[in-house]
């Protein structure tokens, strides 16, 4: 899963620490709604892995309270979202580009998000990670609740069978992804992806989460700065 909504930016406009924010009023009610499918369903988790970050741990609680399981969730930090830098540092013109350039396409390694972490640092953390999962056998389903950028990376790779990076794989606040693994390296099926319970046609979507983004971030940025 991506965990559910949450509001990046202030009243005022002033970016919120990304490693703090919580879900909000749409947040819950996606968690809520997608645990709620999981139920009707009779899907059981054998292990819940979580980013760490409070909306992924939020937003799995929140579906494990409507599968009325009790699993302890384990923290992967490695899992935690791609790192972007310091948006005040970023050139105006440059600023289209570092809010998409790394969810566009076949996207290179070298792309950097909003000027901090680049893909190919993503990758080299995340994919460890999958493969240690892989290697325990212990388990039957996993849940894990993480993040569009890095489920877009576990997406490409079971998709491709390689180290490449789709940016262009749509993950909706609190989308389910469902894929299938077997023992060999590439013996990944991919079911669905972007499975959104309370929106599942995307009826109302026109735009990229870093497309909204970026519109908020605008309205907010000074003119001064703007036109450095």
């Amino acid at each position: 899963m991506r965990h559910g909504s949450v509001t990046y930016f202030d009243a005022a406009g002033k970016p919120v620490l990304p490693e703090t924010v919580p879900l909000n009023e749409d947040g819950r009610a996606q968690a809520s709604a997608a645990g709620q499918l999981f139920a009707t369903q009779g899907v059981r988790f054998d292990r819940v892995i979580v980013s760490g970050l409070p909306r992924t741990v939020e937003t799995a609680r929140r579906v494990l309270a409507e599968t009325g399981q009790q699993v302890e969730l384990e923290v992967w930090p490695e899992l935690v979202e791609i790192q972007g830098g310091k948006l005040s540092a970023i050139p105006d013109e440059s600023l289209h580009e570092a809010f998409t350039g790394a969810f566009d396409g076949v996207v290179a390694e070298h792309k950097r998000f909003l000027g901090g972490e680049s893909v190919a640092e993503l990758m080299d953390r995340v994919f460890p990670a999958l493969e240690r999962l892989r290697a325990d056998p212990s388990w039957d389903t996993v849940l894990l609740v993480l993040h569009g950028g890095v489920n877009r990376a576990i997406l490409s790779y079971a998709l491709t069978g390689q180290r490449l990076f789709l940016g262009n794989l749509s993950q909706a606040p609190g989308c389910i992804n469902a894929l299938d693994v077997g023992a060999a390296p590439n013996d990944w099926v991919v079911r669905f992806s972007n499975q959104a319970p309370t929106t599942p046609l995307h009826q109302h979507t026109r735009s990229t989460t870093m497309e909204q983004l970026l519109a908020q971030y605008l309205k907010f940025r000074p003119l001064s700065q703007q036109n450095k």
